[in-house]
């Protein structure tokens, strides 16, 4: 019992500190290159007018990873849900379409560190989905794994313009539509990653940095939101907003998979990874529950790290994902690209 302690602090106390590769869940080329366009996949008209929509969702970085699998599950429930990403979404929103019929689905591309194109796309969701009750900020890079002397300029400069700017952008638009929803509270969601809590992430730096950000912004809105600003006057709102901050863990996708070595994918990814519509399906549920501005939702919970551990050391049990030597185990019948990572249409 000494040894498992001793071992579950040790465990625990690292996956705090961050010291593992970046967390989110969307491609290093996730960000758009251009303007949203007013393309839509939905169910046949007849059928949309005998259900009334659970309310309205926009998750950016979602033509594949776990964005692509908040989108079924909140569609499952009933909620319409605008994708973007940097490549075309309509096969996405086909998938899901297929796949979740009790929701409808929009598709649009979106440069989340381009100011217009944002605004463009929290027009294009205004348009579609008329109220917006969850806005899910998920796009984000991580540069590739290298130490920074290493890293071109142009990369560090893209790290920070989509995973910091892209939040900024995104959460002012979302404020400023849901400002104006009478009567609705408006739920922002920013994720996080490896370095939010302030340990180090060697071979991510500019990843890390930016991610460390976002604590500090979310704490920040939440006090204008429910303090104001001090010397000027409170604004009151026809709409009530809240910010949050959202962390899915380790998700195999190609931000984690990416530049990974076979140490890396037997620990801890091994351990602690899990598929993207498994920490969906979590966490969904999570976001529609939080009802506290500034509330946090996280996949790996102290919970869920204890017992992952218990289960690999003590228990014996095997990954379900990676082998002995560290190589992804391949389901039959899937498809996988060059990184390992599954796809999911």
């Amino acid at each position: 019992m000494k040894y498992f302690a001793l071992l579950t602090f040790v465990a625990v106390q690292t996956v705090l500190l961050d010291a593992f590769a970046p967390t989110a869940n969307t491609r290093q080329m996730s960000r758009s290159t251009a303007f949203p366009t007013a393309s839509s996949v939905s169910r046949d008209s007849s059928s949309s007018q005998l259900m009334m929509s659970a309310g309205g969702v926009v998750i950016t970085g979602a033509a594949g990873g776990v964005g692509f699998a908040y989108a079924g599950e909140f569609m499952d429930r009933g909620y319409d849900v605008v994708i973007c990403d940097v490549k075309d979404c309509s096969a996405a929103a086909n998938a899901l379409t297929s796949s979740h019929p009790n929701g409808n689905v929009f598709h649009t591309k979106c440069d989340v560190s381009d100011s217009k194109a944002v605004e463009s796309l929290g027009n294009f969701a205004k348009e579609n989905l008329g109220t917006i009750n969850y806005w899910i900020n998920n796009a984000g890079v991580n540069g590739g794994r290298r130490a920074l002397r290493e890293v071109p300029v142009s990369q560090v400069e893209l790290v920070v313009k989509v995973n910091l700017l892209g939040i900024l952008l995104c959460t002012k638009v979302a404020m400023d539509i849901m400002a104006d929803q009478a009567g609705v509270t408006g739920h922002i969601f920013n994720t996080v990653g490896s370095g939010v809590k302030g340990g180090g992430t060697p071979g991510y730096a500019c990843y890390g940095a930016t991610k460390r950000g976002l604590p500090q912004l979310t704490a920040s809105l939440v006090d204008e939101l429910d303090k104001g600003v001090q010397g000027y006057d409170k604004v009151e709102t026809a709409g009530t907003i809240q910010v949050h901050s959202l962390s899915p863990g380790m998700v195999f996708t190609a931000l984690l998979l990416e530049d990974s070595t076979p140490e890396l994918r037997k620990f801890p990814f091994g351990v602690l990874a899990a598929q993207p519509e498994e920490v969906a399906a979590v966490l969904v549920p999570k976001i529609l529950a939080t009802t506290s501005n500034g509330g946090s939702v996280e996949f790996l919970t102290t919970d869920r790290i204890l017992n992952k551990f218990f289960e690999r050391f003590i228990m014996g049990k095997k990954s379900e994902y990676i082998d002995d030597d560290g190589n992804v185990i391949k389901m039959p019948g899937a498809e996988y690209d060059e990184t390992g990572v599954r796809a999911l249409y």
